[in-house]
C-alpha cells in the first residue's frame, strides 16, 4: 500500500487560482491530476515538471515542480506536508487493514500525519457517524504507533462526547475505563495535588508542568462522569480531582 505525500521545498509562484512549488516526494508515487489536503482544504495536482519536461508521475525521494491548483497555495510553507486524498475522499478500509497487521508505521503515511489525518475526518461533521468512528479509532491506533499514547484519553473522550459510551461493546467509549485509565496517569493523590496547588508558581519546573498534565487530563473525565452511579468509588474518585482541577495551574 502506498500513501503518496509531498513535501514542500518552496513557493515559487502563487495567486487565487493555484501556483508553482517545488516538492519533494517523501512517500508513494505522486501523479497529475491527484487531490491532496492541507489540513480541511484541497489541492489539485495538475502538472509535474522534472528536469525542464513534464511527467506523469514521481516518486519517493525525488523532487519535482509542481503546479497545484488552489488558493492555499499561497499560504503553503516550507517544510509543509501534502497527504493524498484518494477519489472516494479518504482510504479508511485501507488504513484499517494496515494498521490491523501489526507492524509498526515505519512508512507512509508517517504516524504524525496519520494522526492529523484521522482526528480531522473524526470531526468532520459531514460524514456518517459510524465512519467517524472508525476513524477515531484509526487516530487511536496512530497514537499508540507514534509512541503517544497519553493523548489517547482525548480521542476517547470525545469519541464519548459526541456518540456516546458504546452500547456495540467498544472498549474505548467505556466511561469506566476511561476514567480508569485517566487516573492511573497520575502519580498524585488529589490530597497531595491539593496540597501543593495553592504555591505551585514557587515549585520547580517539572511539579508545574505535572500539575497542568493532570488539570488537561482531568478534562477528559467529564463526558465519562455521568454515566458513573453517585456511589461507585470511581466516581467518588473522579469527583475528588474535579474539585482539585480549579486550582491547578
Amino acid at each position: 500500500m502506498s500513501f503518496a505525500e509531498l513535501q514542500v521545498c518552496a513557493v515559487e509562484a502563487a495567486d487565487a487560482a493555484g501556483g508553482v512549488c517545488v516538492v519533494r516526494c517523501i512517500g508513494g508515487v505522486a501523479r497529475a491530476g491527484q487531490v491532496y489536503a492541507v489540513g480541511e482544504l484541497r489541492i489539485g495536482l495538475r502538472h509535474i515538471e522534472r528536469y525542464g519536461r513534464a511527467v506523469g508521475f514521481f516518486d519517493a525521494g525525488h523532487v519535482a515542480k509542481v503546479h497545484l491548483t488552489g488558493s492555499v497555495v499561497a499560504l503553503l510553507a516550507g517544510g509543509q506536508v501534502l497527504t493524498y486524498v484518494p477519489p472516494d475522499g479518504h482510504a479508511l478500509a485501507e488504513l484499517e487493514a494496515w494498521l490491523a497487521t501489526g507492524p509498526p508505521l515505519l512508512e507512509e503515511p508517517h504516524p504524525e500525519q496519520l494522526r492529523s489525518l484521522a482526528t480531522s475526518r473524526m470531526q468532520d461533521e459531514e460524514l456518517p457517524d459510524g465512519v467517524r468512528l472508525r476513524w477515531g479509532r484509526v487516530a487511536l491506533a496512530a497514537l499508540d504507533r507514534a509512541d503517544r499514547s497519553e493523548e489517547r484519553p482525548y480521542v476517547r473522550s470525545y469519541l464519548l462526547q459526541r456518540f456516546g459510551p458504546g452500547g456495540d461493546g467498544d472498549p474505548e467509549r467505556d466511561p469506566a475505563a476511561l476514567c480508569r485509565d485517566v487516573l492511573a496517569l497520575f502519580e498524585l493523590t488529589p490530597a497531595q495535588a491539593a496540597e501543593q496547588a495553592p504555591g505551585w508558581r514557587d515549585l520547580p519546573r517539572p511539579a508545574i508542568l505535572r500539575l497542568r498534565r493532570i488539570k488537561n487530563l482531568l478534562r477528559c473525565t467529564e463526558p465519562a462522569r455521568p454515566y458513573l452511579a453517585a456511589t461507585d468509588p470511581l466516581a467518588m474518585a473522579v469527583d475528588a480531582w474535579a474539585a482539585v482541577r480549579p486550582g491547578l495551574p
